[in-house]
């Protein structure tokens, strides 16, 4: 059996008395979208530091396509294959998109001693590689800073997996973004995944993951909450299980208690209860 182009065995990582991740077991197949779900405070960030090589774990072994690592660094990272897509996307707005593509790995030609910027092969090859991504760039010169949200994601993941990404870390991609953009960002993340890249997709938004991923890990203040297959659990239930019903459930006796003199908040209880039980009886019976 091939192994995982990734994999973390019960990796965890402390700040002095801060446990920032505890035991946590995964892996990442190529031309597969394993999603990472959890709320703000889960460890989603520091998930991704570790394996983008920011950051060291404290405990646990890493293995890159079944050979253990340890990064010194996110150079580290990258040189094994593995390529992080921040927020920020780490682009330039005021510069070309064939700029932004390459961001200092320009093609050049040369004649004895000189050197200049092929800048008609760049331009060609960021045009190509988008276009695999299913995006077609008129016009190349023009600044990154006026595509949408979910084109300029497009750019960032094309230029990851023209570099030699193996594994591709897209963090947050879809948490600023419209409808619309959103559902354009999920379908590149299926192209990456047509590619043969193994796919790490970072989100809080269950809605989001639930289309694309093949496997599910949920991650709770540090914990796993589980590490699913999709034929191993339901949309709902992913959702009871990133939202914590034990929680939902305070949170509906609070606004309740809450709402005793207003009737306003009585009704935002109520329907919330409604939804919650409606949310729980769906993961209990999917049929």
């Amino acid at each position: 059996m091939t192994a995982p182009i990734l994999e973390m065995k019960n990796i965890s990582k402390f700040y002095g008395n801060i446990l920032a991740l505890i035991d946590i077991t995964t892996y990442v197949n190529a031309g597969e979208v394993t999603c990472v779900l959890g709320d703000n405070g889960a460890g989603k960030s520091t998930f991704i530091k570790i394996l983008a090589g920011a950051h060291q774990q404290s405990e646990g072994q890493l293995f890159v396509e079944g050979e253990e690592v340890m990064f010194d660094s996110p150079r580290d990272a990258l040189e094994r294959g593995i390529a992080t897509v921040y927020q920020d996307l780490a682009v330039v707005p005021l510069m070309s998109v064939w700029r932004n593509f390459f961001l200092g790995s320009e093609p050049t030609k040369k004649f004895g001693p000189i050197r200049w910027l092929d800048k008609e092969k760049a331009s060609r090859i960021a045009k190509e590689e988008m276009a695999k991504m299913g995006i077609d760039i008129r016009d190349t010169e023009q600044p990154v800073g006026t595509l949408s949200g979910g084109e300029r994601q497009s750019v960032a993941i094309a230029r990851a997996a023209y570099f030699g990404a193996k594994v591709l870390i897209l963090d947050e991609p879809t948490s600023a973004l419209g409808v619309r953009q959103s559902g354009v960002v999920l379908r590149y993340i299926i192209e990456a995944k047509n590619r043969g890249l193994g796919v790490i997709f970072i989100t809080h938004n269950p809605n989001h993951a639930w289309p694309v991923g093949d496997r599910f890990l949920i991650l709770n203040r540090g914990r796993s909450m589980g590490d699913f297959t999709k034929d191993e659990i339901t949309r709902d239930e992913l959702i009871m299980m990133m939202a914590g019903g034990a929680e939902l459930e305070q949170l509906t006796k609070e606004l309740e208690s809450a709402s005793a003199k207003d009737e306003k908040l009585a009704q935002v209880a109520e329907e919330f209860a409604e939804e919650l039980e409606e949310l729980e009886d769906r993961a209990e019976h999917p049929d």
